[in-house]
């Protein structure tokens, strides 16, 4: 077996990642993504929220303070929060910017990365929203249901 690069081994690692697999990399990275507060705030960070729609009515990304954040994530604990930020940050899905001003602003900011992964989201945000209706009268009718 001949010997492989450095780079041609990532190459490989990466045709191989199956998230079906217990040990796969891209299944740790798949519980980050699916957790509540992380599709919340990509969601806040990818829009201008519901007061300042975007020409199409979805909003524009923007950077948002940590109290906007607070705010916008009604029910969030600080921990909570702060913790979704930092590996967010630690994915490179958003940047962390802070400024000399007093008192110092500190703003987060979608990546590329992130602006892409937001687009997914908000699309299962989006469809929960719309579904809503349904699924509650289905959970309904499954728990009137006789066995």
């Amino acid at each position: 077996m001949p010997t492989m690069t450095a780079a041609q081994q990532r190459a490989q690692a990466k045709l191989d990642y199956d998230a079906f697999l217990a040990g796969c990399p891209s299944r740790r990275l798949l519980d980050r993504i699916s957790d509540k507060w992380v599709a919340l705030v990509l969601a806040a960070l990818g829009s201008d929220g519901p007061h300042r729609p975007g020409a199409d009515g979805v909003g524009e990304p923007r950077s948002m303070r940590y109290s906007e954040l607070a705010r916008r994530l009604a029910g969030i604990s600080q921990k909570m929060l702060t913790q979704t930020l930092r590996s967010l940050e630690r994915d490179g899905l958003i940047t962390r910017t802070v400024t000399p001003t007093v008192p110092v602003t500190v703003t987060y900011e979608l990546t590329e990365l992130g602006l892409s992964l937001h687009d997914l989201m908000r699309g299962v945000k989006e469809w929960a929203e719309a579904h809503m209706d349904e699924v509650l009268s289905n959970r309904e009718a499954y728990d009137t249901r006789v066995d």
